[in-house]
């Protein structure tokens, strides 16, 4: 089982401390969320600042939306930081779902699913280097696959689960594990219903914070803030993991519905609590 943190993002000036002791210790991974009207860092950007700080821990977006994007861009901004750090980089998808954000990009809300789809073909084209058009050429520089970088998938709804075995990604399940042995189920019969072999790679994620008082308000007031759009931010709230015992009892649950990997997402921004979760994990 690997263990991998997801970094706050109220103080995008803390991340490198986070990164540096994330990359020193025994986490896996580093995922960053991704809104464009919100007051949070760039993840592609942060994420390749974040790749010359370190150079173990994989880098991810957690999800990026693409339906924001560009996707020949994307395609070039990817491979980019796929180059760069190494290999390290995964490109954790999703499609959004927050109007304002479309409004600002000038892309449609109601059309996301099917956009992200297009991407992922026009991406995927590129990256094995094929011409981005008869009249325009290929678009470098070419990622350390002809896939490009590894891909999962992030969502609830049965489309979006069914992607993992069409793209041939994994997938990151934000789901409780009452809720996510179903999921999980879904996505290995995508796969298997898609050809494709071996199993998919799914990627769990748990709301966490450690340490005192003034560290749990800090992160309660910071994702509470994210999610009161959803109008459930009480609901998220009351999910969050504030004791080692909790957080060991929720790795455990994962491991035992065959996740590869949990990620432990902080919204607080003290970075002692990598020290403190890395205590709780080894």
């Amino acid at each position: 089982m690997h263990i991998g943190l997801g970094l706050p993002i109220s103080d995008p000036l803390a991340l490198l401390d986070w990164a540096r002791r994330a990359d020193a210790g025994p986490f896996s991974t580093l995922g960053l969320l991704d809104r464009l009207v919100y007051d949070n860092p760039e993840p592609l950007v942060t994420l390749g600042v974040l790749a010359g700080a370190t150079s173990r821990v994989k880098l991810q977006t957690e999800v990026l939306i693409a339906p924001l994007r560009d996707p020949a861009l994307l395609a070039k901004q990817a491979a980019t930081l796929d180059v760069l750090s190494g290999g390290r980089f995964v490109l954790g998808l999703g499609v959004g779902g927050r109007a304002d954000d479309h409004e600002a990009s000038g892309t449609e809300l109601r059309t996301r699913g099917r956009r992200i789809d297009q991407q992922i073909g026009l991406m995927r084209g590129l990256w094995s280097g094929k011409p981005f058009s008869p009249s325009c050429g290929p678009i470098g520089p070419a990622p350390r696959s002809f896939l490009g970088p590894e891909l999962l998938f992030g969502g609830f709804h049965p489309a979006a689960l069914e992607r993992v075995g069409r793209w041939g990604g994994g997938f990151l399940s934000a789901a409780a594990p009452s809720w996510a042995s179903a999921q999980f189920d879904t996505v290995r019969r995508s796969w298997r219903d898609h050809g494709r072999a071996g199993a998919p790679r799914i990627v769990a994620q748990v709301n966490v914070a450690l340490g005192s008082d003034v560290v749990l308000d800090d992160a309660r007031t910071s994702m509470g803030a994210y999610y009161e759009f959803s109008g459930r931010a009480d609901f998220m709230l009351a999910g969050m993991l504030t004791t080692p015992g909790e957080i060991r009892d929720a790795i455990r649950q994962f491991g035992d519905l065959g996740a590869d990997e949990v990620m432990l997402y902080c919204y607080g921004r003290d970075a002692d609590q990598v020290d403190r979760l890395a205590d709780v994990v080894s």
